[in-house]
């Protein structure tokens, strides 16, 4: 490990001094070898390495994929990490009360923070199935504060790591991708954030969703389709297998987006803001666009009978097929 210091004494130049390996703690040791280890020949660039020679095809991505993405109907995906940047909102004061629900009602996969991995396996206890699991891995002022935060304060960092995931035997890994804002330092970190999750999902089979979205002042509309085909295409070329985004409030337009991106795009639902058939409504457009499904948080969680209304659902994202990829 190389430490650099500013010696004022020699006309401020800098040298260099190797720290004895011996003083470093073995975890941040394993860190290092897992974030910045690399290969001669690898590409470097402002803490992004690009490896082409490690960038290896593994079954592992195949297998997540297929416990989330169903190639005959829309996927059912339930969102249930919102505490995590809007605190303990309606529908989440009871984690593993509603996860069981949630798979009573049959979801494909859940997004939860690592934390509320834990009630997972008593909630599958006696169940006929397993939703796939997808792991929150970053936080970000963009979203839950954005009304009272300007936009050149947005900060978002990681609060794990896709070797995390496998440990709590994750799927799928999910972060952010927030475009929009204005500042260049902020989307600077956005798009190394992504690139760098990308790279060690790639060395673990790992499937990554990238949540990508336009927030902030040069985002008047972030639901226009001019802003999802960029975050969303952006966040395919920096290694993203699936996307989750905002629907663009009409099928022929939200088709437009997904033609535009490689990768199959699950629609996002945002606020609760309509009854369950107006829910039903908008599902049934969303399967008209040729989405791979919807990821959905507030509109299942907040329902008066969630088993009921996933069944519902289920059932208007069985009458089509989405496109395929």
């Amino acid at each position: 490990m190389t430490a650099i210091f500013s010696d004022e004494r020699s006309n401020d130049t800098s040298f260099c001094s190797t720290a004895s390996s011996a003083l470093i703690p073995e975890k941040e040791k394993r860190n290092e070898e897992r974030i910045d280890k690399h290969a001669l020949d690898d590409y470097i660039s402002s803490q992004c390495i690009v490896s082409p020679k490690r960038l290896v095809s593994q079954p592992g991505k195949s297998i997540g994929l297929r416990r989330i993405l169903r190639s005959d109907r829309g996927s059912l995906v339930v969102a249930f990490d919102h505490p995590l940047v809007h605190g303990p909102i309606p529908g989440t004061i009871n984690p593993a009360a509603q996860i069981a629900r949630f798979l009573e009602g049959r979801a494909d996969a859940l997004l939860l923070n690592l934390g509320n991995f834990r009630y997972v396996a008593d909630a599958a206890k006696g169940s006929t199935s397993m939703p796939g699991l997808i792991a929150r891995l970053d936080w970000t002022t963009a979203l839950g504060t954005a009304a009272i935060n300007p936009a050149e304060h947005f900060r978002s960092c990681l609060i794990g790591h896709p070797e995390d995931a496998v440990r709590a035997a994750a799927d799928a890994v999910i972060a952010f991708l927030v475009l929009g804002s204005g500042d260049v330092d902020f989307e600077r970190g956005e798009v190394q954030r992504v690139s760098r999750i990308a790279r060690e999902c790639e060395q673990l089979g790992m499937p990554l969703v990238v949540e990508s979205l336009a927030r902030g002042k040069s985002a008047h509309n972030p639901q226009d389709p001019e802003w999802l085909k960029l975050h969303s295409r952006v966040a395919a070329e920096l290694g993203a297998d699936v996307i989750k985004t905002e629907y663009t409030g009409n099928p022929a337009t939200m088709r437009e987006v997904i033609d535009a991106c490689p990768i199959p795009i699950l629609v996002l639902g945002g606020t609760r803001t309509g009854s369950d058939d107006d829910i039903l409504t908008v599902t049934q457009e969303i399967v008209q666009s040729g989405a791979a499904g919807v990821f959905f948080g507030r509109n299942v969680f907040q329902a008066e009978n969630i088993p009921s209304l996933m069944q519902r659902l289920h059932a208007v994202l069985a009458s089509q097929a989405p496109r395929q990829r």
